[in-house]
């Protein structure tokens, strides 16, 4: 069977995943510890990206080189940008783009140059999957998180979104940036700083890929809280979750 990675970038959200691989052994590739194991009887390969797109890519074109995955998830947290979307909901990535890329005049702002696009679409099948793995774990975050966590960070129904996520290498956390970004790419519901150039990467060797990201904050001057603690308690505990969900499903 070929396995699935699993990609994380920060320590607290791969402890989680790890947790729930039994048999997990270390292969270090790359200054990387790639874990394999089985997660519901799938072999899975999960590891930490790092932060920022060229560590995120180095990451992903090892898993699928010398580990073989033939589709690949990021979980993750990231900032807030649409209408509605609060902390504690989740988006799923339907495409992704660079927000920081600009070779103009050479080509349109966005575009990644020679690719022809700015927008790089996650797998359907994948993404729908993990959707309705997702929604069933939405229904009632309380088994997940507690009630503690529920009421520390005003957890109430999260929603699920999907649409476009936006990545770049550098971390969001001023209003002005925030508002910069709605206006640039007003279709971006959250920003992060990995998950498009994995999303090239996938585009490049042709394996599925798909993103899951907890909003954390809402990019703006509020920003910088302990999101390590809400990865702990609340993210961390998302991912597993949704992804313990999808992998059972036959």
């Amino acid at each position: 069977m070929t396995p699935i990675g699993i990609m994380s970038a920060m320590h607290e959200e791969l402890a989680a995943v790890l947790q729930a691989l039994p048999d997990e052994q270390r292969v270090q590739v790359a200054g990387r510890d790639f874990w394999q194991g089985h997660w519901h009887g799938r072999p899975v390969v999960a590891v930490l990206s790092r932060i920022g797109k060229v560590a995120a890519a180095t990451t992903a074109t090892a898993l699928i080189e010398r580990f073989g995955v033939g589709q690949i998830v990021f979980t993750g947290v990231a900032g807030g940008l649409g209408s509605g979307v609060k902390v504690g909901d989740v988006v799923l990535a339907r495409s992704l783009v660079q927000h920081d890329m600009d070779a103009s005049p050479l080509f349109p702002r966005h575009e990644v140059p020679l690719y022809g696009r700015s927008r790089f679409d996650t797998d359907p099948g994948l993404s729908d999957a993990l959707q309705r793995a997702s929604q069933e774990v939405l229904v009632d975050v309380a088994p997940h998180v507690g009630f503690e966590a529920i009421a520390e960070f005003g957890l109430q129904s999260p929603r699920l979104h999907e649409g476009l996520i936006a990545s770049g290498d550098r971390f969001v956390s001023t209003t002005a940036e925030c508002r910069s970004l709605q206006q640039t790419l007003p279709e971006a519901l959250a920003v992060e700083m990995e998950g498009a150039a994995v999303a090239q990467v996938c585009a490049d060797y042709g394996v599925p890929f798909a993103a899951l990201r907890t909003i954390s904050d809402r990019a703006d001057d509020d920003a910088h809280a302990d999101f390590s603690r809400f990865i702990r308690q609340v993210a961390s505990r998302y991912s597993v979750a949704m992804l313990s969900q999808w992998l059972k499903t036959p």
